[in-house]
Parts: structure tokens; sequence; C-alpha cells
């Protein structure tokens, strides 16, 4: 489980005393903390895997616009630490897929799910989050799947 990975890099970042990733590390637990809590109010129990997942990449995106903004006000410091903390959240993400393999995915998905129009979109991105969550980027995806869905 993703939570037990977390769980076990925050104690090696403690006994290596490397405090960028442990705080970095501490961030993610306690938006997985958050997620739980918030599941709780809703009769849901702990975070599955792919609710981390979406956290995740959540985390990387808001950190990526965020150096973007840093980057742009000549603040090249903060961006670093921005990007080095999307780094640390990457450890806990699978692989991404090529632009590419995203489209044959899509396109996959597509076909098995019968989709037929712009009408059908949410259904396809409702295959693609439940099968690549944090594999893709959906926002990007989303472009493609109104393309071909054309």
């Amino acid at each position: 489980m993703l939570r037990d990975q977390v769980a076990t890099a925050l104690k090696d970042a403690m006994k290596s005393k490397n405090a960028e990733r442990l705080s970095t590390v501490r961030l993610i637990q306690a938006a997985i903390k958050d997620r739980d809590i918030a599941n709780r109010g809703t009769g849901k129990g702990e975070a599955p895997d792919d609710e981390i997942l979406q956290i995740l990449a959540k985390m990387v995106k808001q950190r990526d616009e965020s150096a973007k903004i840093y980057e742009e006000n000549a603040r090249p410091e903060l961006a670093a630490k921005e990007r080095a903390e999307i780094t640390v959240i990457q450890d806990f993400l699978p692989k991404q897929l090529s632009d590419s393999e995203v489209r044959a995915n899509i396109a996959a998905i597509i076909k098995e799910t019968g989709a037929g129009g712009p009408k059908d979109m949410g259904k396809v991105m409702a295959a693609l989050k439940e099968r690549y969550a944090g594999q893709m980027d959906f926002a990007k995806a989303s472009g493609t799947v109104k393309e071909l869905l054309k």
C-alpha cells in the first residue's frame, strides 16, 4: 500500500537526517490524513490507494504551478524548492505514461466503452481515472479525449 510506503519513507528520512525529504513526506502524510478525515465525515473509510494517487498527482501539479510563478517573479530559490518537492512526491507515483501511450489507452477505452461522441466524455474520463490514476495528467488527457470523440 502507498500508505505504508509513505510511512517507511518518513522513517528513512528521519534516520538519514534528510530534512528536505522529511518535510515533503510529512506534507504527503498530512494530505492523506486530511482526506481520511474528510472521508470519515461522509461515512467512508480510509482513503484507498487510487485516492492517494490522486492526492499525490494534485500535489505535483500545485508545486509545478507554484514553481512557474516563482520563476516568472525572479525567485529561483523558491522555484528550486518546489521542484525538489516534486521529485520526492514523484517517488511515490507510478511511471508516467508517454503522450503516445496516453493516446493509445484513450483510444482503447473509447472503443471498449462504446463512446460515440462528446456526450460520452464523462464515461471515458471515469474509466481513465480508475485505471490510470497517477500515471497521466488528466487535464491533458481530457483534451485528447475531446479530440478523439469528435
